[in-house]
């Protein structure tokens, strides 16, 4: 078996806004995989993990509160 001992990067993209940078990481390790979402603006980073067996559940809260914004 391959050995985990750090996170393996999968899949990751990055998006633009106006002075901040998103990073959307999708990574592996022993328990499994996770979304790290990472923001940086002006070299700060705040960063969360979401677990990849919840991403469904996320990205459905995204998308009404997307509904929401867009006034629908």
């Amino acid at each position: 078996m391959k050995n985990m001992k750090h996170d393996d990067l999968l899949h990751t993209e990055k998006i633009l806004a106006d002075r901040k940078t998103f990073y959307l990481d999708l990574k592996e390790n022993a328990r499994g995989k996770v979304i790290k979402i990472t923001e940086e603006v002006s070299g700060n980073r705040d960063t969360i993990m979401v677990p990849a067996e919840v991403l469904g559940d996320f990205i459905d809260a995204l998308t009404d509160i997307q509904t929401t914004a867009n006034g629908s």
